[in-house]
């Protein structure tokens, strides 16, 4: 008898949808269903629209074949209307807001209920975050410092795993807050073409004015108090200076909702809580994308990596909540952060793939009674 497995492509097509952060997801969404032997409909985001098409270019210079990815462009509603009405939509492969996700898995619910689809569509998703650093009373200060000055304000915090919700031990807070303050205030704001700047504009006037109004907002609030930044201009481009706020409330609105942006917010807990700081960062928020922890006390660590066991779909050890790399750390979280069918690894692969079992045998069947029931 000879058994094996047939690893198919998907009987439809796949309809990617990449966001505006990052070109190399552009490259992941769409090229990974492709690998597997899967026709995709790709629509990018408006906001990197040239890097996207520069991008299909190339690969169709690489000798891609015509129409193997379709690059569509255009308004979001429309193309997802006409995608989902097709019944030869096979699979979603996803990056965005957890908003936009969750209405096009129930748009995708309703469509199958209604027995419009071949098959049953598969569904991959990489949503939002609220990301953690936990700073434990015996972790390397000026690293701690360090990883979440870059985690929290790299691309403007325009990252889904921004560090933006930060936990401190309240023996090491004078040192850490000292430090973090002088960082923050000589990080250079402005645009990209000047490399000393670490953080140039948001995206877009939308991001920019939400931004702001969360500073805004911020200025009357009795439970939040500026330690940096806490300023945004319009005047040369979409600038929010690098922003830190510490609050007295773990529960505060900044330390739960995703802002998408460079602002991050900090808690000061006593170092006797240890255990019960750990289960509030993983009660805080809805999701589970990234994490941090930063100890020199091994018992701590794993104290943290046990409690914070479905915190993070990527949990980091003494380094920032940021960069994962492909082959090293697969990406993605759960809860409200996606599917976490982790991005970089074989298992997203496998999601593309419609898997055929084959039996042949060599020898027949010589009579039909079963050989258990003969004496």
């Amino acid at each position: 008898m000879w058994n094996r497995l047939e690893y198919r492509a998907l009987e439809g097509f796949v309809y990617a949808i990449s966001p505006f952060n990052f070109t190399a997801l552009g490259a992941n969404l769409v090229v990974g269903p492709a690998l597997m032997g899967n026709v995709i409909i790709w629509k990018p985001s408006l906001y990197a629209l040239h890097a996207s098409w520069v991008l299909h270019k190339i690969l169709l210079e690489a000798g891609l074949p015509e129409n193997v990815i379709q690059f569509v462009p255009g308004d979001a509603e429309e193309i997802t209307k006409t995608v989902f009405d097709n019944p030869n939509f096979a699979a979603l492969n996803f990056t965005g807001s957890t908003q936009v996700f969750k209405s096009l898995l129930g748009k995708i619910g309703v469509a199958t209920a209604q027995d419009k689809y071949l098959s049953y569509p598969r569904v991959v998703g990489e949503t939002g975050g609220k990301n953690f650093h936990v700073v434990h009373q015996s972790a390397d200060i000026e690293n701690a410092v360090n990883n979440t000055i870059r985690g929290a304000f790299e691309y403007q915090g325009q990252k889904c795993s921004a560090a933006s919700r930060i936990y401190v031990a309240e023996s090491i807070w004078p040192a850490f807050k000292q430090s973090i303050i002088e960082k923050a205030k000589g990080i250079k704001v402005g645009s990209p073409e000047e490399y000393e700047n670490l953080v140039n504009a948001v995206i877009h006037e939308d991001a920019f004015d939400r931004l702001a109004e969360v500073i805004e907002s911020a200025k009357k609030d009795p439970k939040l108090t500026l330690l940096a930044g806490g300023k945004a201009s319009k005047k040369d481009g979409f600038f929010v200076h690098p922003t830190i706020y510490q609050t007295t409330d773990p529960q505060h609105d900044l330390m739960k909702r995703e802002l998408f942006g460079p602002i991050c917010a900090i808690y000061v807990f006593p170092d006797n809580e240890w255990h019960q700081t750990l289960k509030l960062v993983d009660r805080t928020s809805k999701y589970a994308l990234t994490g941090s922890v930063f100890a020199r006390d091994q018992t701590a660590l794993r104290e943290a990596e046990i409690a914070l066991r479905y915190s993070a779909g990527n949990f980091y050890i003494n380094t920032k909540s940021t960069g994962s790399v492909v082959g090293q750390q697969p990406f993605g979280g759960s809860r409200g952060s996606g599917t976490n069918d982790k991005v970089g690894s074989m298992n997203v692969l496998i999601r593309f793939t419609s898997i055929r079992a084959i039996k042949e045998d060599f020898v027949g069947a010589k009579e039909i009674s079963y050989p258990s029931n003969e004496v």
